[in-house]
């Protein structure tokens, strides 16, 4: 089992259009798709769709037309009621996959809230083998709020405390990395120089850059982190060794979820017991679907690339 927490939920609206997106002009969208999106609920949904028990704990008003979505993504979950209706997220996306986004505020959060998706996160990742905090922090929460849960649930379950992923940045993800001590991180290049307060570090490759940039903080402050990049693909750092892999090619249609969806494709190689070269590439794989696919929708097997994907060991 895999549980994961999404406090900043949204209903992902994506419209696709046939040319460039033309600021200030009127266009005709070619099509448009809704999905209970959420990085959390992402990840889940992919891990679901993979045959990998997963739950997904959210915030939810009981009256919130959210829930009728979230009943179509095929996901189990677990609410946590709330007041307030859930925030939609505009995704526009072009014939060459490029992607505009416009991410509205959410339910605004209270302290007695985040106790009680404590409580309820808590309950629910015992016996799990990874719990994951992933998105951005809903309003009202202060910065440290996933420390504040990694902490409640190390406290509450002791040694069947799950490992522990997380998927957010900015101030979020600096106070995780400052008191949390996760097992695990997942930011993309910029979120990583962001954490770092600086640029990557001179190269060879950018995949050379993060690794050098991710060895200030794995071990020291965190287990690991998987940095993905894009089309450059994605780097894993452990205390064990690291390594770079480089994704097929993609005919991109909407990076919305891609980088979700690598997690959940690392996470579900690792919770089989794969090495962290072929959890890389099966995260590698698991993105570029996710960007073959329209909207914010959770790639299953048989959507993911069979071409190889090269994996080059990482020295210092």
């Amino acid at each position: 089992m895999i549980v994961t927490l999404t406090v900043h939920p949204s209903l992902d609206r994506t419209i696709s259009i046939d040319a460039t997106l033309r600021v200030g002009e009127v266009q005709t969208a070619s099509a448009v798709r809704e999905d209970a999106g959420g990085k959390g609920i992402n990840v889940a949904r992919v891990l679901r769709a993979s045959g990998v028990d997963s739950l997904a704990v959210l915030p939810l008003d009981p009256a919130d037309p959210f829930a009728a979505v979230l009943a179509e993504g095929d996901v189990d979950v677990r609410t946590v009621a709330v007041h307030g209706r859930t925030r939609a997220n505009i995704a526009v996306t072009d014939p060459t996959g490029e992607t505009t986004k416009i991410n509205l505020p959410g339910v605004a959060l209270s302290a007695g809230d985040l106790d009680d998706v404590i409580d309820v996160v808590a309950e629910c990742a015992r016996g799990a083998q990874w719990l994951v905090l992933a998105g951005s922090l809903a309003p009202g929460l202060p910065d440290d709020a996933y420390v504040r849960v990694i902490r409640a649930v190390r406290d509450r379950l002791g040694e069947a405390t799950p490992r522990i992923a997380v998927d957010t940045s900015g101030a979020a993800l600096r106070a995780v990395v400052a008191d949390g001590r996760p097992d695990l991180i997942k930011p993309n290049d910029e979120e990583l120089a962001d954490l770092l307060g600086a640029a990557l570090p001179v190269a060879d490759s950018l995949a050379d850059a993060v690794h050098l940039a991710s060895r200030e903080l794995v071990p020291a402050a965190i287990g690991s982190a998987l940095v993905t990049l894009g089309g450059d693909g994605a780097v894993f750092v452990s205390d064990r060794g690291a390594w770079a892999a480089t994704p097929p090619p993609t005919r991109v249609r909407s990076t919305v979820g891609a980088g979700d969806s690598s997690l959940a494709g690392f996470l579900l190689a690792d919770s089989r017991g794969a090495d962290p070269a072929a959890a890389l590439v099966s995260a590698i794989r698991y993105g570029s679907a996710a960007a073959a696919l329209e909207g914010t929708q959770a790639p299953k097997p048989t959507d993911l690339p069979t071409a190889d994907i090269p994996v080059r060991a990482l020295h210092h």
